[in-house]
């Protein structure tokens, strides 16, 4: 009642011609109005719609034409568009029911095409056409000024397209938060492209050691994997759970902010950073791998699955590469469902060791810095924990040096700490306390640990005994990392 235009658009004729005859007196419409139509639609078809506007009555009705006139008035074209929901419903009564679950288009319909929707539909049938609506801002330049020819700041998809690839711009839209104006700029795609390339690699990564890896004979159960690969799967569960509910509900920045912390901070900064060792130096079909490339593989099918509504081609790629049996496309799929058990919150507090993992990153840093050593491997740890740190570390033995991706590893209690150790956390003396130095120890050549025991195998003078076990026993065990 409050709507203050009398007409749905501008007051102007604007839209699609109405092609009816009518009586001059009567006002009805001519007898042959089917027919009729379906002549000037013919017309229209070949020489566009002006065709109805230039046409003379006398050209279809003959002897009837003085009787009857051409009507003028035009389908606004806001009612047209606005019985969209309607036509596609009758048009696909299969496929789309009404109300629709969803309109989509950008702010500026408001008052367009979903107000003239809404008006229709309670015309028609006393409610919303739409289950929901979801708008979005327009793209501005890195300035916020509106993107125009005339100002010469346009970016070309085709060119984007040309240069970086297709899903290089779709993951820039994605990562885009639409409910505002969306910002784009060469700069802004570079950054974009850099952010591509780390979930792409992050996945080549895992391609790469599935390598020989056949999912039917080869995965580990669930309750024989390492505990660390438990840990990925449980931590691979917890994110597809927000990646899904990002999905629904429109939250597609959501998806790309928590996908590509999961690939430089879970697996980059910690998961697939550690397991490189046991991937590298484990027999090739020892327990140790193929727990590790069993939670490789299911990461891999869930991570594919995350990435496909918005890097599609990528997604396909990947598809085409993953091991085991597969269908047609990844877009056929439905998110995957982890083996039942494996991804069950892990009993080790993990939180933990990050937390002392990174004081003691911290601290080699600091080696490096000062040219003490060249990589991590290049020195030892000593951790002083607090008690309930303590129970969480000394399980692991001589697993926790993986861990730290240091030759050595050792815990203490922290009282008994000496002066030049350093907490693991800022301001926080109630975790642990480290202590970093260079080992003196020699090199193995196959793993680069130096170790006390390199040269203890005279058939392998130079190899640690751990590598002298993958190369010529049974394989070392790992039972954490």
């Amino acid at each position: 009642k409050d709507r203050p235009d009398w007409c749905l658009s501008r007051q102007r004729t604007w839209g699609v011609p109405i092609t009816l005859f009518v009586h001059k007196q009567t006002q009805e419409l001519h007898p042959r109005t089917q027919e009729l139509i379906e002549a000037v639609a013919n017309r229209i078809e070949k020489d566009g719609v002006e065709a109805w506007f230039d046409l003379e009555p006398r050209e279809l009705l003959g002897a009837d034409a003085d009787a009857y006139e051409k009507v003028t008035d035009v389908m606004d074209v806001w009612a047209d568009s606005g019985l969209s929901f309607e036509c596609v419903h009758h048009t696909h009564p299969d496929e789309v029911k009404s109300p629709v679950d969803i309109y989509l288009e950008g702010s500026d319909q408001h008052r367009g095409w979903f107000h003239s929707s809404l008006l229709m539909s309670e015309a028609l049938y006393e409610r919303a056409p739409y289950k929901s609506v979801l708008t979005h801002g327009f793209t501005v330049d890195e300035k916020g000024i509106k993107m125009s020819k005339s100002l010469g700041n346009v970016i070309e998809p085709k060119k984007v397209m040309a240069t970086s690839g297709a899903d290089v711009l779709r993951l820039w839209i994605a990562g885009t938060d639409y409910a505002n104006e969306m910002s784009l700029s060469d700069e802004i795609l570079k950054c974009v492209g850099e952010s591509y390339r780390r979930m792409r690699n992050t996945v080549r990564f895992l391609l790469g050691n599935m390598a020989g890896f056949d999912p039917a004979k080869d995965q580990v159960s669930p309750d024989q994997l390492v505990a660390l690969d438990r840990w990925a799967l449980w931590r691979t569960e917890q994110l597809q759970e927000e990646v899904v509910a990002a999905y629904r509900n429109y939250q597609f920045h959501l998806v790309y902010q928590k996908v590509h912390n999961f690939c430089s901070v879970d697996l980059g900064g910690f998961y697939l950073d550690v397991l490189k060792d046991r991937l590298y130096t484990t027999p090739a079909k020892s327990h140790a791998r193929r727990s590790a490339q069993t939670a490789m593989f299911w990461i891999a099918e869930a991570m594919v699955r995350w990435l496909a509504p918005i890097l599609s081609f990528t997604a396909e790629e990947i598809w085409r590469l993953m091991p085991g049996e597969r269908n047609e496309s990844v877009l056929l799929n439905t998110w995957v469902a982890l083996p039942q058990g494996a991804a069950q919150r892990p009993q080790i507090d993990w939180d933990t060791v990050l937390r002392v993992r990174s004081g003691v990153m911290r601290e080699l840093e600091k080696l490096r810095n000062a040219n003490s050593i060249g990589a991590p491997l290049d020195a030892a740890v000593d951790v002083y924990c607090a008690p309930h740190v303590l129970q969480v570390l000394q399980p692991f033995g001589e697993e926790l040096r993986f861990a730290f991706i240091t030759s050595a590893a050792r815990v203490h209690r922290a009282d008994s700490r000496p002066a030049e150790a350093t907490p693991a956390e800022e301001g926080n003396e109630d975790l642990a306390w480290v202590v970093a130095r260079p080992s003196a120890a020699k090199k193995c050549v196959r793993c680069w640990h130096k170790r006390e025991d390199v040269g203890g195998s005279a058939e392998h003078p130079e190899l640690c005994g751990r590598c002298v076990s993958n190369v010529t026993g049974s394989g070392e065990q790992r039972r954490y990392i």
